[in-house]
């Protein structure tokens, strides 16, 4: 039985992982792309602001104050959830225009569902930035 449930761990984490490093090549490079990871019963909580709906949260990240970013994961935890889910929390650093040398400090938590079509989608999404 803890066969079982490390592998299905496993699973979950890499997962995880690479649905992370999928969502931050995207943000990084073509954020419009980002839509298809949403849907209408996709939540954003970005900086304590709440989108809802695909709509609303590519707004959001279409209109970012910036002109370019660059994504670096320090951390990438990943659990499965009661419905099939996937809960993923990260922690990296975000470069802002260019600004290697001071990056943001970030916190991310991701809960993905599985599609019909055997992807994922993000059913809640949660952005801080860490000024601590």
């Amino acid at each position: 039985l803890t066969a079982i449930r490390m592998a299905a761990n496993t699973q979950f984490v890499d997962i995880g992982k690479a649905f992370v490093e999928h969502y931050y090549k995207m943000f990084d490079s073509t954020r419009t792309q980002l839509a298809s990871m949403y849907n209408e019963k996709s939540m954003l909580t970005f900086e304590n602001e709440q989108f809802m709906g695909q709509s609303a949260i590519m707004q959001k990240l279409t209109t970012l104050n910036f002109q370019s970013v660059a994504h670096q994961v320090v951390t990438c935890d990943s659990q499965p959830t009661d419905s099939n889910g996937i809960l993923t929390f990260v922690t990296g650093k975000l470069a802002v225009d260019g600004n290697a040398t001071t990056p943001l400090n970030f916190a991310q938590v991701f809960l993905l569902y599985p599609t019909a079509t055997g992807s994922w989608y993000v059913h809640n999404d949660m952005f801080r930035l860490n000024y601590g």
